[in-house]
């Protein structure tokens, strides 16, 4: 009889969320992750808060993970990676390695929910200088500050008066080779604003921006809120250059609004880093034989009305590793996975029977 197993890679939500699914319809999930807890990048970025709720990030990393550890039906798999694959729907042998050691295990079905990674704003151009100045920082550094309730410039410890957030930082650029939008960077901006001015009330907050994009109840949740209750500027142009002057930071670029040159000091800059496919994603991609797009992350081709089925029979994938996805559209693509890996089992099983 073909497995009926469902291997799922990832510990980050997406992986979370498939476990619980299969787990819940009573099939068993066995559910792999390379780092030592569960929790995805919320957990390993220290994220603050969700967006565009604002509910606590480790509070719902907990209960994703409360679901799924103490559930009869997931097989946990910590400190472990994924290093070879055969077979084939209803008959997968997947060689996981922990340390020194390794284990075939098998699987009727594999998900891969390996996520993505944060762009890195100085791989390709120093234009923003966040490898020269230390007050130059990313979403993530920001994040985690918001989460310790310790808001300063790391170049001095000190609160800063003046911040800006700079967006499409390794996003909508095609000299870097990146020309799609990261779908959430907008959003968590807008939210890190309203969450620095809540915790900073005297610092003055400006977003440069290209132009903003919210999608779904995003515009009134954090967009509209940011600027009419917490005050924050929104500026419509493009950032070009990034020096320093005195002790302070001197943001040139151009008002694209105005159509004039501008020159605005900061003592915080926040770089609006954007999505690009995790290492994960790319090596499950290689093992399985599953194709790519151009960006690296891993192609489905069921167009939008199958968003989570591979060009391999019986390998899914959910989340961003698919491309950008913000949590719901994470959530929800977990749980079609899960779905579609277990009608293809039984599919499989009916025809063997």
């Amino acid at each position: 009889m073909p497995e009926q197993s469902i291997l799922i890679i990832g510990g980050g939500p997406a992986g979370m969320e498939a476990a619980r699914g299969v787990a819940d319809l009573g099939y068993r999930a066995i559910l792999v992750e390379k780092r030592s807890c569960l929790g995805g990048m919320p957990d390993e970025a220290g994220y603050a808060a969700l967006t565009p709720d604002f509910r606590s990030a480790s509070e719902a990393t907990a209960e994703m993970v409360a679901a799924i550890e103490n559930n009869a039906n997931v097989t946990i798999r910590l400190n472990s990676t994924v290093t070879a694959a055969t077979g084939r729907l209803g008959d997968f042998e997947v060689t996981l390695k922990n340390g020194q050691t390794a284990e075939k295990v098998k699987a009727g079905a594999v998900i891969i929910a390996t996520g993505f990674q944060h762009f890195d704003p100085g791989r390709e151009t120093q234009q923003y200088g966040y490898y020269e100045f230390d007050d130059v920082i990313t979403l993530v550094d920001l994040e985690k500050m918001l989460k310790e309730h310790n808001v300063v410039r790391p170049s001095n410890g000190q609160p800063p008066e003046r911040l800006c957030f700079i967006q499409c930082v390794g996003s909508r650029d095609r000299q870097i080779g990146n020309e799609y939008c990261s779908k959430v960077c907008c959003g968590v901006a807008s939210k890190e604003a309203i969450e620095v001015r809540q915790q900073l009330p005297n610092c003055k907050v400006f977003i440069f921006y290209i132009d903003m994009r919210m999608y779904g109840y995003w515009e009134n949740l954090i967009y509209w809120p940011a600027q009419e209750k917490y005050k924050v500027s929104y500026i419509k142009g493009i950032a070009t250059e990034i020096m320093k002057k005195g002790d302070r930071l001197l943001v040139r670029g151009e008002d694209t609004t105005m159509g004039r040159p501008m020159e605005v000091p900061m003592d915080i800059v926040v770089l609006s880093v954007g999505m690009e496919s995790s290492a994960g994603t790319r090596e499950m991609a290689q093992i399985f034989g599953l194709k790519q797009n151009k960006y690296k992350f891993i192609e489905t081709i069921g167009g939008a009305l199958n968003t989570v089925t591979t060009n391999v029979e019986g390998v899914f994938v959910c989340g961003a590793a698919t491309g950008p996805a913000d949590l719901e559209d994470t959530v929800s693509s977990a749980n079609a996975a899960a779905m579609k890996a277990l009608a293809a089992v039984q599919r499989t099983q009916r025809l063997a029977g």
